[in-house]
């Protein structure tokens, strides 16, 4: 059996990446991937691995493998030098005493096959099939979105949480953010389960938690890495408390799903309107309160919308734009530009 072996520090896991281990897998009869994390990095070791283990799945004859080390006792595996690939080739015929093959697409893919003695078959060193790199989805996350795997994209998308009481304009605003910023919405799941507000119980709140975060994981692997969400599982877990006085038992993967980088509540300080199927007016300011509350309780910062809904959107678009601007704003030059001209 012809076995061989790919290295990299995949942070993040692009689609480059992905083209070489494809390549790889046709070069041997089993392919290890090795994670190589050191301890000065700021994405965690499993992380990367699940990004791999999610991506392969359903990929017979390979292992993935996480290798952890100490910056202090070994050189930075991105170097290329012959003296920090014969220290690498070292801690690799360590691990793959009877391995043949070294698939890479670095310079320094040649140096360490060569110190331990096997076979490099490099993969589009000229990078010009997937013009991407790590350093480039780290530092532009925006522009280098459809490079990244769909198991990545769910762990790095942008998510931006419209919060408030019942008739405070949060799916307006939701619909109108997702236009203005060329991204996907998710709508509230709890409006299309339970139809009027007075008239619900507690299987109906773990349906809408559930259904809620399934929209998220459907919409986080878009074409757009901004995620504009109407509404999140605090607001569910809330309804618990006001209609059952109980909190609901939410499994943490569901959190993890709501989880975002901003989250706006919209003030119930405008004209309140009654459709037939919403709580009256002095609920919905007791609710407000409530809500309030949960989030305070599970340390959910947020920003406070407040005005009118002109004065609400200009709000909304401003922190948006400076979430935005922390993440690599050349995107959103251009997604302004494509809609001017």
């Amino acid at each position: 059996m012809t076995k061989g072996f790919v290295f990299g520090k995949f942070m993040p896991f692009h689609k480059g990446h992905q083209a070489m281990i494809d390549f790889a897998l046709t070069t041997c009869d089993f392919l290890t991937v090795l994670v190589c994390c050191s301890d000065r990095e700021p994405i965690p070791g499993n992380i990367r691995v699940s990004w791999l283990e999610d991506t392969y799945q359903h990929t017979p004859h390979m292992a993935i493998r996480l290798y952890s080390y100490d910056e202090d006792q070994l050189p930075n595996t991105s170097e290329t030098s012959p003296a920090v690939s014969a220290i690498w080739a070292e801690q690799f015929k360590a691990l793959f005493p009877d391995y043949s093959i070294l698939v890479t697409s670095e310079p320094y893919g040649e140096l360490v096959a060569d110190a331990m003695g096997i076979r490099h078959i490099p993969f589009n060193i000229e990078k010009n099939h997937y013009p991407v790199s790590a350093t480039q989805v780290r530092s532009d996350l925006f522009n280098s979105w459809p490079y990244l795997p769909d198991s990545v994209k769910a762990s790095l998308a942008t998510k931006v949480v419209i919060l408030g009481t019942e008739s405070t304009g949060k799916t307006t605003l939701t619909g109108k953010l997702a236009a203005h910023f060329n991204c996907s919405a998710v709508t509230e799941a709890g409006r299309d389960i339970v139809a009027d507000s007075n008239d619900f119980g507690i299987p109906e709140l773990y349906l809408i938690a559930e259904e809620h975060a399934a929209r998220i994981r459907r919409l986080a692997v878009g074409v757009s890495p901004l995620l504009i969400i109407d509404t999140d599982v605090h607001i569910t877990l809330s309804y618990g408390e006001y209609a059952f006085e109980q909190m609901l038992d939410i499994p943490t993967a569901i959190y993890n799903d709501n989880k975002a980088d901003l989250y706006l509540y919209l003030n119930n300080d405008v004209p309140y309107v009654q459709d037939g199927t919403r709580l009256s007016e002095e609920e919905r300011d007791r609710l407000d309160l409530l809500h309030r509350r949960v989030l305070d309780k599970f340390n959910i910062r947020y920003e406070t919308i407040s005005g009118s809904w002109e004065e609400r959107f200009e709000q909304a678009v401003g922190l948006v734009e400076q979430l935005i601007q922390r993440k690599g704003n050349s995107w959103y030059r251009e997604q302004l530009s494509s809609r001017q001209s």
